[in-house]
């Protein structure tokens, strides 16, 4: 049971990494220097709907509940 919790701990982690370094910054590049990231609310580009970052809550909730598990199992 342990092994298998923390193997599921692993590839959650691996994933949540990977997922976080895969969204685009709202200051990304020379323009959030000079305040481009003022441009998304301009165009008003919805984050809320984002897949990416529904994704990555998913993923850090069970973050969160496979280390109360790993805690409690050892």
């Amino acid at each position: 049971m342990r092994a298998f919790l923390m193997t599921l701990f692993v590839l959650d982690s691996l994933a949540l990494i990977g997922l976080i370094l895969i969204q685009m910054s709202r200051h990304s590049g020379l323009s959030g220097a000079f305040g481009g990231g003022a441009s998304y609310a301009v165009f008003g580009r919805e984050e809320t709907s984002d897949p990416k970052r529904t994704a990555t809550a998913w993923l850090a909730a069970l973050f969160f509940v496979l280390a109360l598990s790993l805690s409690l199992v050892a």
